[in-house]
């Protein structure tokens, strides 16, 4: 896990989809709460973090209308998944069936496929 808060967008895609992939494996433990050591507010922090990021990411320079309207799609399902990231963040204890169901969200699913579909386009374009 890269450590500290995401600076950049690409950064803010990778915490997102690490936070995903831990979350994936804490789910599968049943852990009726979170322990000590555990890492999963570190994760799911790192993620808001990274969500705050791409809710408020500029539109693309002359990228015209799609571009500018993805964008504006991918920052309101940002806020979206935050919100129910930050549901999850506010309970006392996190447990793997609540993570579960963060990571059924259809907010959360809809999220990492606009994120997949962004990250690509980043790569290909050099940007």
């Amino acid at each position: 896990m890269t450590s500290g808060l995401p600076k950049t967008l690409a950064d803010a895609i990778d915490a997102i989809e690490e936070a995903y992939e831990f979350m994936l494996a804490y789910a599968a433990q049943g852990r009726g709460r979170e322990e000590p050591g555990d890492d999963i507010r570190n994760h799911l922090s790192r993620a808001d973090a990274g969500l705050a990021i791409i809710a408020a990411m500029p539109s693309p320079n002359g990228g015209g209308d799609d571009q500018a309207a993805f964008a504006e799609m991918v920052r309101q399902d940002a806020a979206k998944a935050r919100t129910a990231l930050r549901f999850v963040l506010a309970q006392r204890a996190i447990g793997s069936q609540i993570i579960d169901n963060l990571n059924a969200s259809i907010h959360l699913r809809t999220l990492l496929t606009d994120l997949f579909l962004l990250d690509e386009a980043l790569k290909i374009s050099g940007g």
